[in-house]
């Protein structure tokens, strides 16, 4: 099959994880997903190939010179984001794409706007695939995994390329900060490894946000509405206002670049009990810090002037930043740049507003950055990619899989 074939066939299956889950992985569907990846990846006649019982997938392809080449790892993950639906995806492959305005959804009038996405206008001939704006398209991140999926394929099917030792791994779990959590990295000895999680062909990532999430417990008090006065305690108008405290110009739709935000993405509650979930985020430590601490103040004020105990707050480390390490470990830059040059292209380094397993993994001692499968818009509706792009993804790794020689 073709790299977009592949990806088509993955979609089919629906990988949400659950960040509200308590097992590992959080959602079944992805352990029957890393069921089905396992058997393929045996078939591809990789070495070592194994399965966890939480749901990682492994595999290596075996040097097949004796000339010296870095040994590397290739990551990708399976699960697909909570924030919108991944069930029943509907793709549609929209040929020689004329860069303008898609109707996704005519009757529930689901228009993805150049006007929104100008990036569209680059993919201007190109075969675009969409959603049908019901649900994600979850190219985020199985584009990655059906392109290392082609990289495997090549590389049986073209011996003459000599290549050193190359780790394969699917994660779980990706999207709620969990992957590398049970990440065997007495298995994956590698000098380097890659993420395929990003954007374009050309891109890589190798500083991210430093992340948390924050769950946020309103305790109300709940008594009928006609004698409320002086005894009730609203816990969903206490929410508003915990929420109001936060600085008002840290919010995603407010920030850029590197600017932090805090992210309030779940709610849920009555007048009893309110729960409110976030995400934490900043390049910069020191000011990652101090969001975390205006959460902190804002319960303390909130406690003192409603009663003590009437916010209950959870933060927790999800990741931090990369780049420290990478930046005192470059080879992995090195290889990735002369692979998209050898394609033609201009590397760019951007830095992600988000994370990867590579954040988690590097922290674990194996520089591991994060290059393009071409995918946009992703965690949404109207999440794209382009067949041509896909190709080209393939072919960065292909060129990684040379560059990893040393000279």
């Amino acid at each position: 099959m073709k790299t977009h074939e592949k990806f088509l066939d993955y979609i089919k299956m629906e990988t949400t994880s659950d960040p509200h889950s308590n097992t590992h992985p959080s959602s079944k569907s992805q352990l029957v997903f890393a069921k089905k990846l396992f058997e393929e990846l045996k078939a591809l006649s990789l070495s070592n190939v194994i399965l966890t019982e939480l749901g990682y997938v492994y595999g290596t392809i075996e040097a097949n010179t004796t000339k010296k080449f870095d040994t590397i790892g290739l990551l990708a993950h399976m699960d697909t984001a909570s924030d919108f639906s991944g069930t029943n995806i509907l793709p549609r492959i929209i040929e020689n794409y004329n860069g303008k305005d898609v109707i996704l959804n005519e009757k529930l009038n689901i228009v993805m706007k150049v006007k929104e996405f100008p990036f569209l206008e680059n993919l201007k001939g190109e075969s675009l695939i969409v959603t049908d704006g019901t649900t994600l398209l979850g190219a985020d991140d199985k584009a990655g995994i059906a392109e290392i999926m082609s990289l495997i394929e090549h590389l049986n099917n073209h011996p003459e390329v000599e290549h050193g030792e190359i780790k394969i791994c699917f994660t779980p779990d990706e999207e709620i900060g969990e992957g590398p959590l049970y990440f065997d990295n007495d298995y994956f000895t590698v000098d380097y490894a890659y993420t395929v999680d990003g954007g374009a062909h050309n891109i890589v990532n190798f500083e991210n946000f430093n992340a948390a999430s924050a769950k946020v417990t309103i305790n109300g008090v709940n008594i009928h509405p006609g004698s409320a006065k002086g005894h009730m305690i609203n816990s969903i108008s206490l929410a508003n206002e915990f929420d109001s405290l936060l600085p008002k110009n840290k919010r995603p739709e407010l920030t850029e670049k590197y600017e932090g935000f805090n992210h309030l993405n779940e709610i849920k509650g009555n007048v009893e009990k309110t729960e409110m979930y976030y995400i934490i985020r900043n390049h910069s430590e020191e000011l990652f810090e101090e969001q975390k601490t205006d959460f902190i103040n804002i319960k303390s004020a909130l406690d003192k002037k409603y009663g003590k105990d009437t916010i209950n707050l959870e933060i927790r480390n999800s990741y931090l930043n990369m780049a420290e390490i990478i930046n005192e470990n470059p080879r992995c830059l090195e290889v990735a740049t002369a692979a998209i040059k050898s394609l033609g292209s201009i590397p760019t380094y951007e830095p992600i507003r988000g994370g990867t397993d590579g954040a988690q993994i590097t922290l674990m001692g194996i520089p591991c950055p994060n290059i393009g499968t071409g995918g946009h818009n992703c965690h949404g509706k109207f999440e794209c990619i382009t067949i041509e792009e896909m190709e080209r993804c393939v072919n960065v790794l292909i060129n990684i899989v040379k560059e990893a020689k040393v000279l």
